[in-house]
């Protein structure tokens, strides 16, 4: 009789084991693997940005500039101070600036926002501890 009661406990035991390693890879997969995956896809698209003249950051910790990326051999040339050094793309740990976009026009006098319809005595700026700028007619005076 004991023995049987012995048999019984044991296989309603197996469940809750079972059960308890079902969460813990649950929880191990969420705490462990997720948060991994995320950051090899963040590297991935940070690594398909690359273009000429990104300052960049090695896995040995050597600054530098893209002087050239190859695709083909997944290399990239990097600009160190006039020495140029090739390293294979994965060694690229991050971007630390991202190289200049077209340059855009420089914005005239004779264009300004809205706020020059108003006078610049009754702006904020006129009450700054910087002086206004002159304009053309009082700088003649």
């Amino acid at each position: 009789m004991l023995g049987n009661l012995a048999i019984g406990a044991g296989a309603g035991g197996g469940y809750s084991t079972l059960l308890i390693l079902v969460v813990f890879l649950g929880l191990m997969y969420f705490l462990m693997l997720r948060p991994q995956q995320k950051q090899q896809k963040k590297h991935k698209d940070m690594m398909s940005q690359l273009k000429k003249g990104d300052h960049v950051i090695t896995i040995s910790r050597l600054h530098g500039v893209i002087d050239e990326i190859n695709q083909a051999d997944q290399t990239v040339t990097l600009d160190c101070d006039g020495i140029y050094l090739v390293f294979d793309l994965r060694a690229i740990a991050q971007v630390t600036s991202q190289a200049p976009q077209a340059v855009t026009a420089p914005v005239s006098a004779d264009t300004t926002s809205a706020s020059a319809d108003t006078p610049a005595e009754n702006t904020d700026e006129a009450a700054s501890d910087e002086p206004a700028e002159k304009t053309d007619d009082e700088s003649a005076k």
